[in-house]
């Protein structure tokens, strides 16, 4: 008999029966691993093993195949075995490993999982199923982004294929490889002027974090996004959803301005998290999962969307404007806007949450809200709520603002841009009574001081802002807009009086909308403003 070093713990738990490493005998076919009333055989690759491969090996399970009626699992958080269903003795349960799949596109950029992150694969009809690591699960070639989940319980073990369903998945992730991208504009504009048409492939190479980044800034050059090289990993995970507030059933209930991380929930169908500060919303995303380094989008991750969409790795065209008016995830207009905001209901504007006017993101019109132009992307970045992300002006002396003034502000301490404004009679200059900002500054974006909006020098290369430019003013009726040469896309940058930032534009904004869009804010939890959660790593 030879003697294997890994352990078997068994116990009856849930209806499964477990097994883990431990020693034990094997017999001398080599085959076969004998444990009092059942044996265990492993393959990997097609060749008979008599270890199991370590779980840093780049091996999957392809498939597990038990007799006498019972059925295997493998867990991939514990690195074990689940079996269901033994009921007679000698039963006996061969693992199948093989090398884990990969794209070669992506070079060395394919998703990070970890403990809790569930690969997934999801159904035109939006069926989630558990994916198989050894299989073909995405393809970035074919637009087929990387999909993971959070579950409720995460105790449940899902099979290979099996179907997961809705009720027990807390959040949905997609995966953005790291690439560089060839910048097509610099972005210094420090005015407006007349709108171009200037949409185009946005070129990317996809390189992982080990290969040295490229520091391009001059058209024509390449640029390693930003948004990889701040947590330097190979990619991340990006809510597939605006964030929501778990429990809430309308749109009125899905309002609330606190730090509760436990009332995350990312998911499709679900009223998006409104009327919260931007702080809160930020040390909400950063607590809501630390072991996966959660936080609060930046301007840049913004960007690294946006600039992936409109790559040849993604739809390529304008992203589907969410016109649910009770800023429900997932929807998308079955009109696209082409006439131009007026501030009334016109027939190519409309919005509202009837389904002649929008449909669900599992329909083939909901298809056009996302990243991809199908189910596997990034939705509700057009439209939907407006969304804060993490970029703040800094004052005259270099600090970081907290917003307009002590009525209007993200809750952050630092300096108001407006302290008179509003009413406001206080004679406070700044906020200093609240949440600290993260002092890692890899958290933010941060944006030199203006006293206009028109000040688009100001970019970060990557954050999908000046780039966007030139820009000029449009009247729609009595309504002006500035807008951007990508698909005329609201465009108002950062300005002393309004600080923050946000991205998308929201539900009721026609034909201004659009995955381009930027528009200023003070920092208040507002009714149609949302976050969105971003794990690096």
């Amino acid at each position: 008999m030879k003697k294997i070093n890994y352990f078997i713990i068994c116990s009856f738990l849930f209806g499964f029966f477990l097994l883990s490493s431990s020693s034990f005998l094997l017999n001398e076919t080599l085959e076969t691993y004998p444990f009092e009333n059942m044996e265990l055989a492993v393959t990997v690759d097609g060749v008979a093993k008599t270890t199991i491969p370590d779980k840093s090996s780049g091996k999957a399970v392809s498939s597990i195949v038990c007799d006498k009626g019972a059925s295997g699992v493998w867990n991939y958080d514990h690195w074990t075995i689940n079996i269901k269903n033994m009921t007679s003795t000698r039963t006996r349960c061969q693992i199948n490993f093989v090398s884990k799949y990969n794209e070669p596109l992506l070079n060395g950029t394919d998703p990070v999982l970890s403990e809790g992150l569930i690969p997934v694969t999801i159904d035109n009809n939006g069926i989630v199923k558990k994916a198989s690591l050894g299989s073909k699960w995405y393809s970035y070639q074919e637009k087929q982004w990387a999909n993971a989940v959070i579950l409720l319980d995460s105790s449940i073990v899902y099979a290979d294929g099996e179907t997961i369903p809705e009720s027990n998945i807390e959040s949905y992730f997609v995966w953005i490889p790291r690439y560089k991208y060839k910048i097509f504009n610099d972005g210094k504009y420090e005015g407006l002027t007349k709108i171009e048409n200037r949409t185009q492939e946005i070129e990317v190479v996809f390189e992982n974090k080990n290969t040295s980044a490229s520091n391009g800034s001059t058209v024509g050059s390449f640029l390693t996004h930003p948004a990889f090289t701040s947590f330097n990993t190979n990619g991340m995970w990006v809510g597939k959803f605006e964030t929501g507030y778990k429990g809430s059933t309308s749109k009125e209930s899905a309002q609330k301005n606190a730090v509760e991380p436990g009332s995350v929930q990312i998911k499709p169908n679900v009223n998006s998290w409104g009327s919260i500060q931007v702080a809160n919303a930020f040390y909400t995303s950063y607590d809501y999962k630390r072991d996966y380094n959660s936080h609060m989008m930046k301007n840049t991750e913004w960007g690294a969307i946006a600039y992936l969409q409109h790559s040849k790795y993604g739809s390529m065209s304008s992203v589907r404007v969410n016109n649910n008016s009770n800023f429900v995830t997932g929807y998308a207009s079955v009109k696209e806007p082409t006439c131009g905001y007026t501030g009334k209901n016109e027939e190519c504007n409309k919005y509202g949450t009837d389904s002649s006017v929008t449909k669900a993101y599992n329909t083939a019109v909901g298809y056009l809200a996302s990243t991809t132009g199908n189910i596997s992307g990034v939705y509700d970045m057009s439209g939907g709520s407006w969304e804060y992300v993490m970029g703040f002006m800094l004052d005259q002396n270099g600090k970081l603002m907290s917003g307009r003034n002590s009525i209007k502000n993200s809750g952050f301490n630092g300096t108001f841009g407006c302290p008179t404004c509003d009413g406001d009679n206080s004679g406070l200059s700044s906020l200093t009574t609240g949440l600290a900002f993260p002092t890692d500054n890899r958290y933010y974006d941060s944006y030199g001081y203006s006293e206009t909006d028109e000040n688009f020098q100001r970019r970060i290369l990557g954050d999908a802002t000046g780039e966007m430019g030139p820009f000029e003013l449009t009247t729609y009726g009595t309504y002006q807009r500035q807008i951007g040469s990508w698909y005329a896309d609201e465009a108002f940058f950062s300005v002393y009086s309004v600080p923050c930032m946000h991205r998308g534009s929201g539900a009721t904004r026609g034909n201004g909308t659009g995955i381009f869009s930027m528009s200023y804010e003070s920092g208040i939890g507002v009714v149609g403003v949302s976050f969105r959660i971003v794990l690096s790593l």
